[in-house]
């Protein structure tokens, strides 16, 4: 017995599918798919002795594939078998990831947790910077710590142009080189310099001669000078940490460093600098603040931590003046002090907003709100939020007090006066000269030159514009 389409079979033959009982047919009975050897064969459709679809022994092709017979509900799969899926499990346009192509992450403009470059707080510097993609650099950021939410009003180090990186570690190498050191030229360059146009320098002095530059400028200076070199030639995010990491060591905190760097930058330095600590002393520095500070002071040094604060610089009178009524009933219209209200407030507004609650405030108490801070608190937390609320008012007036500080008392305080000159030279040094000169009587210049000496004095002086 024979069927359309299918080959002949033989009683008794070699052929390849044994034979059936009471059939004689060497088919498959009805039910599905013969899964045994050598082959598998589709059951033609109504069981044996009825003719296969015309087209030969295997369907014509379907929507569901060659070999299937067309679905009845129109699905690419036949119905009712185990094997198949009855739908796609996402319909088209559905996935949970947009189209990356081969990309494996979510696309930057919708899902991801981080800034796509275009609203990156820092800046790009394409190919020629020291952090680009082919680099070994720090991994925090990949940028230096000034990004476009710092007010660079009136540096006094501005980028050079032209900027030549081989050719100032030529002249760097030449200065170190044999008997002696050439230290005019060695401040002729980096004081001159950005401190991205530093490390790029670096870079490039350790590609042209196979050396560490700081390691050389380490063998060839002493004292303050070689201080205040190896700074300048530190990734700002990791000079921060390290001062804030040295603040907190040991036995007892130097709550000045914290508060001069917590209470002053922006959320995206201080994002940096908490990635640069983690990175350099595998440490969370929100717990090593923790561990090392107490009372409401600690709180203001987490939440300035947090990097929370509203950038903007939108502005509401009418909120304004409520946070100013709050403040003034958590001090001093009460007996006692509410302290997380001043914390909320002074941690979280916007810039322009705080300083309209500062006037709102002043007109409703008949007084200034950093004579409340001083009649209701004390002590490092009175430091903290007097700090917050004098940079938010003139943060160079407050820059040029704590440079005043750090040169006033006999002797001096090098390590202050270092980082603040290094740090504020490429934001707003300018700015900082005109208020120390209006407040204290004379120039920032002649306070360093009657306290500073040497090739110290000379590179300080040429970091602020005076030489």
């Amino acid at each position: 017995m024979s069927y359309p389409g299918y080959p002949p079979y033989q009683q008794g033959s070699n052929a390849p599918f044994p034979q059936q009982p009471n059939t004689g047919a060497p088919y498959p009975p009805q039910g599905g798919y013969n899964y045994g050897p050598p082959m598998y064969m589709p059951q033609p459709p109504g069981g044996p002795g009825l003719p296969p679809q015309s087209g030969g022994p295997w369907y014509p092709p379907q929507a569901g594939g060659p070999g299937y017979p067309a679905p009845s509900d129109g699905t690419p799969y036949p119905s009712g078998g185990p094997a198949y899926p009855q739908a796609q499990q996402y319909p088209p346009g559905s996935s949970p990831y947009p189209n990356q192509g081969n990309c494996p992450y979510p696309d930057q403009a919708t899902n991801s947790p981080y800034p796509s470059q275009g609203n990156s707080p820092y800046p790009s510097y394409g190919n020629q910077g020291p952090y680009n993609a082919g680099h070994v650099a720090p991994s925090y950021s990949q940028s230096p710590i000034y990004g476009q939410q710092a007010r660079k009003t009136s540096p006094t180090v501005v980028p050079a142009e032209p900027f030549n990186p081989c050719e100032d570690a030529e002249i760097l190498r030449k200065a170190m080189k044999g008997f002696g050191t050439d230290e005019k030229a060695i401040i002729n360059v980096l004081a001159r310099r950005t401190n991205e146009e530093r490390l790029e320098i670096a870079v490039q002095f350790k590609t042209l001669y196979g050396k560490d530059l700081i390691s050389d400028l380490k063998s060839e200076l002493t004292g303050n000078f070689e201080n205040l070199v190896v700074v300048m030639m530190t990734p700002l995010p990791q000079f921060y940490a390290q001062e804030l990491h040295d603040a907190i060591s040991g036995l007892g905190t130097d709550e000045t460093v914290l508060i001069d760097v917590l209470c002053n930058l922006s959320n995206a330095e201080i994002r940096s600098i908490t990635e640069a600590y983690h990175n350099i002393y595998y440490q969370n520095l929100e717990s090593d603040l923790k561990g090392d500070t107490g009372g409401h002071f600690k709180r203001l040094m987490v939440s300035l931590c947090a990097a929370g604060r509203d950038e903007s610089m939108m502005t509401n009178p009418h909120e304004a003046a409520a946070d100013a009524e709050a403040l003034f009933s958590a001090g001093e219209d009460r007996f006692g002090t509410d302290e997380s209200t001043f914390n909320m407030i002074l941690c979280q507004r916007n810039h322009a907003q705080l300083r309209l609650i500062f006037d709102e405030y002043e007109r409703l108490a008949g007084n200034d709100i950093e004579d409340a801070i001083k009649s209701e608190f004390s002590g490092d937390i009175e430091d903290g939020l007097l700090a917050v609320v004098r940079s938010i008012k003139n943060q160079a007036a407050y820059f040029a007090k704590c440079l005043h500080k750090s040169v006033e008392n006999l002797g001096t305080n090098d390590r202050d006066l270092i980082r603040l000159v290094v740090t504020r030279s490429e934001i707003d040094m300018g700015e900082i000269k005109g208020e120390y000169a209006a407040k204290y009587g004379e120039s920032l210049a002649d306070a360093i030159e009657g306290d500073c000496s040497g090739d110290y004095k000379k590179c300080l002086l040429a970091l602020i514009g005076e030489s």
